[in-house]
């Protein structure tokens, strides 16, 4: 089916492949934040994991946001471990590290999904992809907050 955004399809294609690998970065941070939570323990137990679920369920409701820009765009959203393994560049932790490992971790991860997420935004700009472009600045929102809440642990 012939689609008509305004977009010419190898303009639209570049971008739904910088929000896949944004998609599997967020989906990669998704899983290791739920992980932390699940297996956080010491004394700051109950404010961390408290945090990580909030930061997880937040993580679930910006993946579907991603995949359904991807689907308005006129292409598939990858929704494999496979597929997101190959695309993410956050790191996976095998393990349970200690609760303040568990915050580095995780705020490399925020910071990683913020620099895939910046990368994408020349293109956007570059083709006026405006409903891309305020989905990418909400993420970006989402992403640095939660970097500073993170590193205001570690001080």
């Amino acid at each position: 089916m012939d689609i008509h955004l305004g977009i010419p399809e190898a303009k639209r294609q570049a971008i739904a492949d910088g929000l896949s690998r944004l998609l599997a970065d967020t989906y990669t941070l998704y899983l290791q934040t739920h992980n932390f939570h699940w297996n956080v323990t010491g004394p700051m137990f109950n404010s961390l994991h408290l945090m990580f679920e909030n930061q997880y369920t937040e993580l679930a409701l910006g993946v579907d946001l991603i995949a359904e820009r991807i689907r308005a765009l006129g292409f598939p959203a990858p929704g494999t471990y496979s597929a997101f393994s190959k695309l993410s560049s956050v790191t996976e932790i095998e393990g349970v590290p200690p609760a303040k490992e568990m915050i580095t971790i995780l705020l490399k991860g925020q910071e990683t999904v913020v620099r895939t997420t910046r990368q994408l935004l020349p293109l956007v700009g570059e083709v006026d992809d405006e409903s891309t472009a305020d989905l990418l600045t909400q993420r970006l929102q989402v992403h640095e907050k939660t970097a500073w809440m993170l590193r205001s642990l570690l001080e």
